[in-house]
């Protein structure tokens, strides 16, 4: 169909336009809102600056498109094919993105609020600065898991995503704010949240294996049965972190703050936490042994049942502390 039909036809008043073959055609600017384009062939279609709002594009072919700047909110996107579209400042607020194939598309700066992505593909995917608050992307008996492996997060919004048992392995997260988002069973292997913003956060057993938390800010984040085994989260900011049962074998937490973090039952051995801050954190029955504690604050921490029979303790602060016997020490 040529592009002054499709707009003689909508200015008519008609809305229906499934399946139709609109490949590489220019309709930057356009106004089409409520369109009814599901199923359309739309493959490099240039949609810059267009209005697309509530407009049904359900499995269309998307491959390639120049969406920039357009306005999708709350677009009906289910099942569409959107690899290597150009989505960099799009408008997508409350869009359902259900199984939708973002792969290595361009989401840079975004706007990606309340959208639905659950079991979206954004392998690969540019979401650099994207603003995710309160997307949907959990997982649903493992059936809408979102795939996010590879994808570039680097400074997003995240803040109240749900990003539940989602796919985030080796994911650049770099600067991102994760405040009071759902990451509940979320693979983060290896991911690289240097930096990132993750209070109040719920990271209930997830996998953070290998993660680079360096210097990020968890104050206050809920960490029960994470597995932060080897991870990196120097001078990270853990003050009042829910961490009970966490695993933090061979993590570098130093010069980190764990200020009354509650750690009961941890294993933190071979764990280096040099120059932490542990003041009147609970470390109750936690597993230390060969940890290396030279320098740590564990001013009225609570040691008790801790073990701690190969820790290494040179210079640490322990004035106040409850030892593993039930001693306060002086």
């Amino acid at each position: 169909m040529h592009v002054s039909e499709l707009l003689r036809r909508y200015a008519s008043g008609q809305i229906d336009f499934n399946g139709e073959n609109l490949g590489g055609a220019n309709l930057t600017g356009a106004d089409l809102i409520g369109v009814d384009l599901s199923e359309a062939n739309l493959s490099s279609t240039i949609f810059v600056f267009a209005y697309l709002n509530r407009a049904s594009l359900s499995r269309a072919n998307l491959m390639s498109a120049k969406l920039s700047g357009a306005n999708l909110s709350q677009a009906n996107l289910i099942a569409s094919k959107l690899q290597d579209a150009d989505l960099h400042g799009a408008t997508l607020q409350g869009a359902d993105l259900r199984s939708a194939d973002l792969t290595l598309a361009n989401l840079l700066d975004a706007n990606l609020i309340d959208a639905d992505l659950r079991n979206a593909n954004l392998g690969g995917a540019n979401l650099t600065g994207a603003c995710l608050r309160g997307a949907n992307l959990r997982e649903e008996n493992r059936k809408y898991t979102a795939n996010l492996r590879g994808a570039n997060l680097h400074k997003a919004d995240l803040r109240g995503a749900n990003l539940t048992g989602a796919d985030l392995a080796r994911v650049d997260l770099r600067g991102a704010n994760l405040s009071e988002a759902t990451l509940r069973n979320a693979d983060l292997s290896g991911a690289d949240l240097s930096g990132a913003i993750l209070r109040g956060t719920f990271l209930t057993e997830a996998n953070l294996l290998e993660a680079n938390l360096e210097g990020a800010d968890l104050w206050n984040a809920k960490l029960e049965r994470a597995d932060l085994t080897e991870a990196n989260l120097n001078a990270a900011g853990l003050q009042g972190a829910i961490m009970p049962d966490v695993r933090l074998t061979k993590a570098d937490l130093n010069g980190a703050n764990l200020t009354t973090a509650k750690l009961s039952r941890a294993d933190l051995s071979r764990a280096s936490l040099q120059g932490a801050i542990l003041r009147e954190a609970n470390l109750t029955d936690a597993y230390l042994a060969r940890a290396d504690l030279m320098d740590a604050d564990l001013q009225d921490a609570s040691l008790v049942r801790a073990e701690l029979s190969s820790t290494n303790l040179m210079g640490a602060i322990l004035k106040g502390a409850v030892l593993p016997d039930g001693s306060v020490h002086d």
